[in-house]
């Protein structure tokens, strides 16, 4: 067990920390901006004049990724179920807005590559989880992103050292669902309650107060965002440290 601090803020008897990955761990702006671009883009050639309205649904503003929107936060599935519902009230019918949808966004996938120049690992990261590890403190990576997404991440971040867990959303249950959380806990055989939660969205940190988590750290890197729900806020992963550990 480890006494963390962040802050001022101290977490004891800490067995595993859980980590968001899009905004918390991965520098994934550029690609999702870039990604629902042009899976608008895709939309609006099949059928104009959805570009708009998908612009605000996805959470664009000025060019730029809303970190609360749909494309920052949700998963693929709440992406298409989404843009699916926009597409019906043009008129079409839902199974063939839902394969409108499919196709535009499995061309949008082959066309915005997720990749260590795209999405890179954010700078300073790798030396605290390093740190975390070497503390035998359980580290894991829960994601609105798939789990094989979750792995890729891992793989060219060379963070498998590191990483005990790698889960994404795969299922029908998202973020803020608690379960998640429970699940994830589960497969590193650790309490919930002795387990911190990281991560940049209000959905992460709801979820793992639901689940009874130890605390919950939320993350903006330098965009002096604070998530109030949050037991604490920080700017930078350096922020999290060890106090003390006992195993």
């Amino acid at each position: 067990m480890a006494t963390i601090v962040c802050k001022g803020t101290i977490f004891n008897k800490i067995e595993a920390i859980i980590f968001d990955k899009d905004g918390t761990l991965e520098n994934s702006q550029f690609f999702l901006t870039k990604l629902a671009q042009v899976r608008i883009d895709e939309i609006e050639a099949r059928i104009p004049g959805m570009a708009s309205e998908l612009t605000k649904v996805f959470g664009i503003k000025h060019n730029a990724l809303d970190p609360a929107g749909l494309t920052a936060v949700g998963s693929r599935q709440e992406n298409e179920l989404a843009t699916a519902a926009c597409i019906v009230k043009t008129g079409c019918g839902w199974f063939t807005a839902k394969q409108i949808v499919n196709e535009a966004f499995v061309a949008a996938s082959q066309l915005v590559v997720r990749d260590a120049n795209t999405s890179p690992l954010f700078v300073g990261c790798l030396p605290v989880l390093k740190t975390l590890a070497q503390a035998k403190v359980k580290l894991g990576i829960l994601s609105a992103d798939s789990t094989a997404g979750v792995r890729n991440f891992i793989e060219r971040s060379h963070l498998s050292e590191y990483i005990e867990l790698a889960m994404g959303v795969d299922d029908e249950i998202n973020k803020p669902d608690p379960r998640l959380f429970v699940r994830a806990c589960q497969a590193m055989s650790v309490n919930p309650h002795s387990t911190l939660m990281v991560g940049d969205s209000l959905g992460d940190i709801a979820m793992a107060t639901a689940a009874k988590a130890a605390g919950t750290i939320g993350i903006s890197w330098d965009n002096n965002t604070v998530l109030t729900a949050a037991n604490v806020t920080i700017s930078n992963l350096s922020e999290i440290q060890i106090l003390n550990s006992s195993n």
